[in-house]
């Protein structure tokens, strides 16, 4: 059977919604305030008040009104013949939830009124759902405070720089369930054995590095080890008398364990990107060594190339004396030196600009290659790029 809800009025306007409400909701009418007090209850769903009706009433009923117990969430609509904004403004802040001119036809009344019932009713039924969804969560909590270490170590683990923070935050984390452990971090950086003192133990350490290939987990007595990829964890009092809180306790440390492998490969990442680093800047430094070297013997190079023409075109000069040749052929002569001449001058100075451009490839190589960040921008690189294919 549909449920009945209560609406209370106040009115001496005999049967005032009868005809339009009264089919779906009780309705509780009393001319005589005190009476009509006694029926407001927090069971009401709608209050109406009908001041045209009733003299010597005004908007102060909504206060006496509201200072009932648990009254304040039922919506009051009033009925008034006052349309000023003055008075809707004090009805407003008053709590009333809707003013309605008593000029408006009953039906739309009642339509407006059976609106503020609908909305009352879905804001009783969000709220219980709310308090229930609340409580569920409460003792999902309850159940479950173990969750928070999780959270808290994922959320830490991303500050740890290297393995010993990294394992003193995992075993720390451990520690907070209640149990004893002994913890082994495998990387490319070494392995890192420990316990929450910080020491690691010969036997323990042996321990980890021979199960760590026998599966998610080896059970042996109170003894667990757990092994995910590069982490292994042996735990040294798991609570065997309480099945469910043991299963509970192995998601858990699983999770801390999957939290910790990945922190040890981006530190592992972090660590390579650094070698590479130095390695970049170490190339670099002997490149452009190598590359210096390279320039000054070209250097030279030129130099002798110049002085041996010169040197040349002096013996030819002072040869040309003894041959007694004719002035057509001494002239020729120095014709073919001077060409020669002027051709060695030409490729000179096309080597002089030639290494002036090498010069500037090794400073800008050298500037980008040397800095401390060697991750270079595409702007750098494109510019490196285009220096070296105009060479």
């Amino acid at each position: 059977m549909e449920e009945e809800y209560d609406i209370v009025i106040l009115s001496s306007r005999p049967q005032l919604f009868t005809k339009t409400l009264g089919g779906r909701y009780h309705l509780c009418q009393y001319p005589i305030f005190e009476q009509f007090m006694h029926r407001v209850t927090p069971n009401a769903k709608l209050i109406v008040l009908d001041l045209v009706s009733l003299e010597g009433m005004d908007l102060s009923l909504i206060e006496s009104i509201k200072k009932k117990d648990d009254v304040e969430n039922v919506p009051i609509v009033v009925i008034h013949s006052d349309s000023m904004k003055e008075s809707r403004l004090q009805a407003f802040e008053l709590g009333c939830d809707d003013y309605v001119d008593d000029s408006i036809p009953i039906e739309e009344v009642a339509l407006r009124c059976e609106k503020l019932i609908y909305n009352k009713i879905a804001s009783e039924q969000l709220q219980a759902q709310i308090k229930q969804a609340t409580e569920l969560a409460f003792i999902a909590m309850s159940d479950t405070s173990d969750l928070g270490i999780n959270i808290q170590f994922l959320l830490d683990v991303h500050e740890c720089s290297n393995l010993d923070e990294l394992g003193m935050r995992l075993l720390q984390s451990v520690n907070s369930y209640g149990l004893k452990a002994s913890l082994q971090l495998r990387s490319d950086m070494g392995i890192k054995n420990m316990d929450i003192s910080g020491i690691a133990k010969e036997l323990e350490s042996s321990l980890l590095w021979e199960l760590k290939d026998d599966g998610r987990y080896v059970d042996f007595g109170r003894r667990s080890v757990m092994n995910y990829e590069q982490v292994s964890l042996l735990v040294k009092n798991m609570p065997l008398e309480d099945e469910k809180k043991y299963g509970a306790l192995k998601d858990n440390i699983f999770s801390l364990l999957q939290g910790a492998d990945a922190r040890l490969k981006a530190l592992e990442n972090i660590a390579q990107v650094e070698d590479q680093q130095k390695l970049v800047k170490a190339l670099s430094a002997r490149m452009q060594s190598m590359m210096a070297n390279i320039d000054e013997g070209y250097q030279n190079v030129m130099r002798n190339i110049a002085d041996v023409v010169e040197n040349m075109s002096d013996g030819i000069s002072e040869v040309i004396v003894n041959l007694a040749l004719h002035e057509e052929q001494e002239k020729a002569l120095e014709r073919v030196m001077e060409y020669g001449i002027q051709s060695t001058n030409v490729i000179f100075s096309e080597g002089l600009k030639l290494d002036e451009d090498f010069n500037q490839v090794i400073k800008q190589l050298g500037q980008f290659l040397s800095s401390d960040n060697v991750n270079l921008s595409s702007q750098q690189r494109q510019k490196i790029l285009e220096l070296i294919q105009e060479q």
